[in-house]
């Protein structure tokens, strides 16, 4: 047992993902979202570190979708 709730655990399910095309086009929305953040803000850097993780995480599940599967 923790003392923390892990941001992504390994019984979450990531939904669906959406094209390659589409999930790129997100991530970048959310990069231009974070890049003004402040770096000496803790609620930023949280903020942007969880929106990152789960575009990373959708990112790559459209990569091995387009690929057919895990690599």
């Amino acid at each position: 047992m923790t003392a923390y709730d892990p941001l992504h655990g390994p019984d979450d399910v990531t939904p669906e993902p959406a094209t390659l095309d589409v999930e790129i086009a997100v991530t970048r929305r959310i990069l231009d979202e974070t890049v003004g953040l402040n770096i000496h803000s803790g609620r930023d850097m949280l903020q942007a570190a969880v929106a990152l993780n789960a575009r990373v995480r959708a990112l790559l599940a459209a990569i091995e979708a387009e690929r057919g599967g895990r690599q």
